[in-house]
């Protein structure tokens, strides 16, 4: 045979042979996790190749699930109003300034 074709066999079998393995470089670390990530409930970044945990607003904020930022906000104000005229403090309270002994009283004028 011709050495040209000889020469081009391989080159096309090499291509091949690269591509296979590329395809299957990406099903192992790219394909497969993301669906063994996503079967479990979790959420994949692919640009990282990142299994996160999802977290709900509600466990970072504690608000309750359907309420509204607003509805929440007003609500946390009322209680706030509530507390501060219950007389409990609402931030940690100063240091109590030292005692200091009260002021002598001016000598009384005497009497006429």
């Amino acid at each position: 045979m011709n050495s040209t074709i000889d020469r081009l066999k391989l080159i096309f079998l090499g291509i091949f042979a690269l591509g296979c393995a590329g395809v299957w470089a990406y099903q192992i670390l790219w394909a497969m996790p993301a669906k063994r990530c996503e079967a479990n409930g979790q959420w994949w970044d692919g640009e990282r190749r990142i299994c996160a945990q999802p977290l709900m607003i509600s466990s970072i904020t504690g608000r309750p699930v359907g309420m509204s930022r607003k509805e929440w906000s007003e609500k946390k104000a009322a209680e706030t109003v509530l507390r501060e005229n219950e007389g409990y403090p609402t931030a940690p309270a100063a240091a109590p300034a030292p005692a200091q002994a009260p002021a002598k009283a001016a000598p009384a004028a005497p009497a006429k």
